[in-house]
């Protein structure tokens, strides 16, 4: 049995946000056999914008069910069911956490619509539900409303079946038991939470032989033994005789943590692993002559880390040279220009003539150091405030003088305004440039994490 379903929240954060709808579906595998869809009071204001997007108003919500009321049936509903939704960590996040608040345990095997589709039927432009339907001839009413999402998606799902031609259970979650260590007991991957946090392989010594981090756990270590595609991959899957792993709820923290364990550790198949993003940097460095000089280079793993990293080097090299440009920089001080002479751009006189002495290092540094700054943190002490491990705690991560100090927790009832608290729940970790990145990266992509400054 399948619980297709879908919800409508406050925001994008199953740690801070509430649903404010949720429709259920349930699926024997032929037709619907069951349903239910109410909208939900989450008890706090509904952006304007999220308004604009679903047409779910606080008037609507007033007087609708707060979760706690509907939670029962819920639970019923889906009992002994798959969850099923399009990208499904989403709603099933969601989902838990409003479980969490109520101090329940709300666990189902998931599976997601996207990761299928994918797989059933490559090819397509974009998997996003409305491209697909699109695609595919479904006809949705109410787009960004749980029940038309809901039904566009169970309409998916049956012709996910159909390609599949068998029970999907089967295809997306069942273990590839091939080669596998015979002392490793394949149940506690089912045991795994589908949370944020760090995860270890061991093997029959008792050695970390692979460190991950993952925002869903056990999603990502199935991924690891349905993994076929390398011999590497299918030569660690077999000496794996355990499986830990630590809960962060902060996916920053966990990040952090990936790499502080895989320093500590250096676990076999994390040093002969071929990372596949972040192979070239920018780096920087300062010649005999006192300029500082830029240069597109291949990210060695080592301490020696680059300003700002890429997939690969073209991409690098194109953003230095928009650097290069709007900073008026040199391209031959820039690596970018190779020649006895002076740059091109000097030729136009779009360069001050570093290149050939006629500016001085002190006055191009000022600009080449304004590039550097770019990729430097907007203030020198600050915490970093993110969602925990359950709904009443918060994750800490501290930066003081530019330097990361280290991470951890305080219960959502403490007083963050009062930094003498925040300062006692730190666990010091050591400082570099892999970790500066690391908070770098990470709070450009996430503009909305709270942060407190000194």
């Amino acid at each position: 049995m399948y619980a297709i379903i879908d919800i409508e929240t406050t925001g994008g954060s199953h740690k801070h946000e509430k649903i404010t709808e949720i429709a259920v579906y349930i699926h024997d595998g032929s037709r619907v056999v069951e349903e239910f869809a109410t909208l939900i009071n989450p008890e706090r204001n509904i952006p304007y914008f999220i308004t604009n997007l679903t047409g779910i108003t606080n008037e609507m919500v007033a007087d609708a069910p707060r979760f706690f009321e509907v939670a029962k049936r819920i639970v019923e509903i889906t009992e002994n069911c798959i969850f099923v939704a399009h990208n499904v960590n989403f709603d099933y996040h969601f989902v838990r956490e409003e479980f969490s608040r109520l101090g329940y345990d709300y666990i189902r095997d998931i599976l997601c619509t996207v990761k299928m589709s994918r797989k059933l039927i490559p090819g397509k432009r974009s998997y996003s539900l409305g491209n697909l339907c699109d695609d595919l001839g479904i006809r949705v009413n109410d787009r960004h409303r749980a029940t038309g999402d809901a039904l566009a998606t169970v309409k998916l799902f049956e012709i996910l079946l159909s390609a599949n031609g068998e029970d999907l259970k089967g295809s997306s979650t069942a273990l590839m038991k091939k080669n596998l260590h015979p002392n490793l007991d394949t149940s506690i991957i089912s045991k795994l939470p589908h949370e944020t946090g760090v995860y270890q392989f061991l093997n029959e010594k008792g050695d970390i032989i692979y460190i991950g981090k993952s925002n869903d756990i056990r999603d990502r270590v199935n991924s690891h033994f349905n993994n076929t595609s390398t011999k590497k991959a299918l030569e660690m899957r077999s000496h794996i005789t355990d499986i830990g792993y630590d809960l962060t709820g902060s996916e920053l923290v966990a990040l952090l943590k990936e790499s502080f364990d895989i320093k500590k550790h250096k676990p076999l198949y994390n040093r002969t692993q071929r990372r596949t993003m972040h192979h070239f940097g920018i780096y920087t460095y300062i010649d005999g002559n006192g300029y500082v000089r830029f240069q597109v280079g291949q990210n060695s793993g080592n301490d020696d880390l680059p300003i700002v990293s890429f997939n690969n080097s073209e991409e690098a090299k194109q953003y230095l040279s928009l650097l290069v440009g709007k900073y008026k920089l040199c391209q031959k001080l820039s690596g970018l220009y190779n020649s006895s002479e002076g740059c091109f751009h000097y030729q136009i006189r779009e360069c001050f003539g570093a290149c050939k002495g006629e500016e001085s290092a002190d006055d191009y540094n000022i600009r080449a150091q304004q590039v550097i700054h770019l990729f430097e943190f907007d203030s020198e002490n600050f915490w970093i405030i993110d969602g925990g491990r359950h709904s009443a705690e918060l994750t800490v991560v501290r930066i003081r003088n530019g330097k990361y100090l280290g991470f951890g927790y305080v219960g959502t009832e403490d007083p963050i305004s009062n930094t003498e608290n925040l300062s006692d729940c730190i666990k010091s970790y050591p400082d570099n440039r892999e970790v500066q990145q690391i908070i770098k990266n990470y709070l450009k992509n996430h503009p909305g994490v709270r942060i407190i400054k000194d």
